[in-house]
């Protein structure tokens, strides 16, 4: 009896070091957690070797976590699957009637598609192609065509009470530089001088910023304040004098003020003139396309929405998944790919036709609903099924948010098998190169040597990707903190690299 005790005993004792080998934290990355006050059930870690698909370590692997920024790895990789890496956007000018003696006697619609990076340049070019196809005076408004997408409700204070910072920013059918303006501070000899681009028309920038003698820069931008009206911006605070020029992105002003004022200011610019109002509504079904801009491929838009963790960026993709890729992208039949035929010696390049088809714009209204569904639906063809899934905006700027460490390696091992893998896996930040991992993992080798992308939000930490070991072998990774000192995080992150990297055995 005492035998087949003693023989039961080690028999637990093999199965429980069995189910407890993926499981058992690498001492360097325990101990890193315990220093920073963080609970071992506070973490959750997958790493699995990619070729042999071998789980080296599993920590609370199925544990439903706010993943931050780590969201976007779904987005962006099922965007990438869904709609292509060679799906762009289109943004199009169009007037009703016809054009005589270069003056379009009635409106101007501007239509948007849910361009993720229509910007200040990219409008200039645009409103240049306009003056060249002979367009001289607009003697209606400027009308929004924003039908791409539903209306989706956006607080910018709601989710910390931070409505000016460009994370917060809401998307937009008509989306224009981000909704943010970019601040020039250059301190000189008596005060601070601004350079604000783009500056709306009609927008004053009151400069009551102090010049300040201040030994040290530090966190310059937390002491200063920004107030914003429709007409105005006043700036106040203090700023060092040592901090020399800084950059200043500051949203808030309404995304719609934004695109008429600064098309008002470069149409003018650019010689044409303009006077109108601003309105909304669709195009009529007669309107003929002037003008159109197209964005970057999506294979190259993901490069910023995943390096630079862009949250407006990244909302605009989702939403373009629940509309499904539009017929806009295809050329129009016996046409060219931009669609524009010139009509006549003098109707100064009014083009006929509408490269969308006949009629009013007609897309599917996009919203979270359709978005979520488009996801889930392309994971169940891959065969994936994520149970503790939520997504609330596909950005990750969320508190409702949940998916686990092991769906994520999952769906980072189904990007590694995926025919947009090379787009995918280089839009991920370079550990201690580029993105927001540029000033992070530069310990013991793991610089230069892993694809890693970084998620935060108060109260959470993790990052996920690629990485490739001394010996060639290379690893999926996931790490997610959920905790109020998840800020203290960094130094188990570089424990489990370092780890990682010295190889697994």
């Amino acid at each position: 009896m005492r035998r087949l005790r003693a023989f039961i005993f080690a028999c637990c004792c093999l199965a429980a070091s069995s189910a407890f080998a993926t499981g058992q934290l690498p001492a360097s990355v325990a101990q890193a957690l315990t220093a920073a006050g963080i609970p071992l059930q506070a973490a959750a870690i997958v790493v699995r070797e990619i070729d042999s698909g071998k789980a080296a370590l599993g920590h609370r692997a199925d544990a439903s976590m706010n993943p931050a920024s780590l969201m976007k790895l779904l987005t962006t990789l099922a965007a990438l699957e869904i709609l292509g890496p060679a799906y762009t956007w289109r943004t199009e000018l169009l007037a009703e009637g016809q054009l005589a003696n270069g003056v379009i006697e009635g409106d101007l619609y501007l239509r948007g598609s849910g361009d993720p990076k229509l910007t200040h340049d990219r409008l200039w070019l645009l409103l240049r192609e306009l003056r060249g196809r002979g367009v001289k005076e607009i003697r209606g408004d400027l009308v929004l065509d924003r039908g791409a997408f539903a209306p989706v409700e956006h607080d910018p204070a709601a989710f910390d009470g931070k409505p000016l910072r460009p994370y917060n920013v809401g998307p937009d059918a008509l989306l224009f530089n981000f909704s943010t303006l970019h601040l020039s501070l250059l301190p000189e000899a008596m005060a601070v001088r601004v350079l604000a681009e783009p500056l709306p028309a009609g927008v004053e920038i009151v400069n009551k910023l102090q010049l300040s003698e201040a030994k040290t820069c530090g966190e310059w931008r937390e002491r200063l304040e920004a107030r914003l009206s429709p007409g105005k911006v006043e700036l106040s605070g203090p700023f060092p004098r040592n901090c020399g020029e800084r950059r200043w992105h500051l949203a808030g002003l309404p995304n719609s003020l934004m695109l008429h004022g600064v098309f008002t200011r470069l149409w003018r610019e650019l010689g044409g003139e303009f006077a109108g109002q601003l309105r909304e509504r669709g195009v009529p079904p007669n309107a003929v396309l002037l003008a159109a801009s197209e964005s970057p491929a999506l294979g190259e838009l993901v490069r910023d929405i995943n390096k630079f963790s862009n949250n407006v960026m990244a909302r605009q993709v989702f939403l373009t998944l629940g509309a499904g890729p539009p017929q806009a992208n295809a050329p129009p039949a016996g046409g060219s790919a931009s669609g524009l035929r010139a009509r006549g010696a003098n109707t100064g390049g009014v083009t006929e036709g509408n490269p969308r088809g006949t009629g009013e714009m007609k897309y599917p209204e996009a919203g979270t609903a359709a978005a979520d569904s488009a996801i889930r639906a392309w994971l169940a063809q891959k065969g994936l099924s994520f149970p503790e899934l939520v997504i609330d905006n596909g950005a990750g700027l969320s508190r409702r948010e949940r998916i686990s460490a092991d769906s994520l390696a999952r769906l980072l091992a189904a990007g590694w098998a995926s025919p947009v893998m090379p787009e995918f896996v280089s839009s991920l930040p370079i550990a201690a190169i580029d993105g927001t991992a540029r000033k992070k993992f530069n310990g013991n080798g793991v610089a230069g040597r892993a694809h890693l992308k970084t998620g935060s939000l108060e109260g959470v930490r993790g990052i996920a990707g690629y990485l490739l070991d001394k010996h060639g072998r290379r690893y999926i990774v996931v790490f997610m903190v959920n905790h109020p000192r998840s800020g203290e995080a960094q130094p188990a992150f570089d424990a489990l690299l370092e780890w990682l990297w010295a190889g697994v055995s």
